[in-house]
């Protein structure tokens, strides 16, 4: 595919298909393609029921898009750009599927891979980029949330076993995840343990009551005196640098993914506006209609700039962490503008599931939140401009 010859999006103002290649372009209409076929038909009646569609796992799986950045063990070893382009793509259907993703591949699979022992990728690993087995990433607490060094689980040592005692909150997937990666406080720093949740001791239950993210899952996770071999820590990393780097890997996908679900609510207001009439002219026929969009579709273009320009750095190796959070927090905060600015053209027919952008702004006000609050991201680049921390 010749990459001039791609029809532009609605959004695209600069012609930004001119800065991929034709593999790049070929990854995404295949993502696009899965999206519209299977998320887009069926995504207001999951949201409404709050379901998180288990069946279509395995057809993520045979896309390669379960563990896509990494390579071997059945991964597709894709690059960092591909992987933000499959992100954007996904969370143009939905929040919670584009995170579903970002929980199994650049968490729990991420930590394997990073920090654990060739048995343990050997064990988990392939499952997991099939879709046989679906991990979760047991990081945050009920009382340990942006400051993860205050968490109190803990796992002691006993004989050669380990014993793990504490709770875990906002957890993505566990109560269906057949593997836990569970970080814990231990005498020696905090370590992370592969956890098999068939563990006697380890339970999950789901979050109910959602306003945002109801087409996923989020449980809180009890461990009371869950035992484990020796061989189920992860033996290369200690302390907070180990959830760190997997953090990253997440957070790198969602400056793509809210850009995505950004340009869908941008299509599904132009559509509405081109078609509503008004006064007898159609919305889009209106000054202020076309500021709207106007507005919407420049902050759009200049997000995926700069997923797209973080994305290169990152495959080149030339990535500083704190770029990550200059796009984090840029693009999250302007797609939930970007989607709110789009239930106005919409009316009162916008906060019906109809439409997407309401939906997408409330699953939004979670990705804003995860992976590193505004505030948070605020204070790494205040840190980073000024040299001074500022997070006690």
């Amino acid at each position: 595919m010749n990459n001039t010859e791609h029809a532009l999006d609605p959004s695209d103002l600069i012609n930004f298909d001119s800065l991929l290649s034709s593999e790049e372009i070929a990854l995404r209409e295949t993502v696009r393609g899965f999206v519209k076929e299977h998320i887009k038909p069926n995504i207001a009646q999951w949201y409404n029921d709050a379901v998180f569609p288990l069946d279509i796992v395995p057809e993520m799986a045979k896309l390669g898009l379960l563990g896509m950045h990494l390579n071997g063990y059945g991964c597709a070893g894709r690059s960092a750009v591909e992987y933000g382009i499959a992100g954007a793509e996904l969370e143009a259907g939905d929040s919670g599927l584009r995170t579903f993703v970002s929980v199994q591949g650049s968490l729990a699979m991420s930590a394997i891979y990073k920090h654990g022992s060739e048995e343990q990728k050997q064990e988990w690993l392939p499952k997991m980029a099939a879709g046989e087995a679906i991990g979760c990433f047991g990081l945050t607490e009920p009382t340990a949330g942006s400051d993860p060094s205050s968490m109190k689980t803990f796992a002691r040592r006993d004989g050669d076993d380990w014993v793990i005692n504490g709770s875990k909150r906002w957890i993505g997937l566990a109560n269906v995840a057949q593997v836990a990666v569970i970080w814990a406080q231990t005498d020696e720093g905090i370590r992370g343990f592969v956890v098999p949740t068939n563990t006697a001791g380890f339970t999950a239950t789901p979050i109910e009551q959602k306003l945002s993210m109801r087409a996923s899952i989020q449980c809180e996770i009890d461990l009371v005196d869950v035992r484990l071999p020796g061989t189920a820590v992860l033996p290369n990393v200690t302390g907070l640098k180990g959830p760190f780097s997997c953090l990253n890997e997440a957070r790198y996908g969602i400056l793509w993914g809210s850009m995505g679900a950004a340009r869908d609510a941008f299509e599904d207001a132009l559509a509405y506006s081109q078609q509503r009439l008004q006064f007898d002219k159609p919305l889009a026929g209106y000054q202020m209609t076309q500021q709207k969009l106007v507005d919407m579709a420049l902050e759009i273009n200049k997000g995926f700039l700069l997923a797209l320009h973080i994305g290169r750095l990152k495959d080149a190796g030339n990535l500083d962490l704190h770029m990550i959070s200059v796009g984090k927090l840029n693009n999250c905060r302007e797609a939930i503008k970007i989607c709110r600015e789009a239930r106005t053209i919409l009316g009162g027919n916008g906060i019906t599931l109809d439409y997407s952008p309401l939906r997408h702004a409330n699953n939004l006000e979670s990705v804003r939140t995860y992976e590193g609050t505004d505030e948070v991201h605020t204070l790494i680049l205040g840190n980073k401009l000024t040299g001074v921390p500022a997070f006690r």
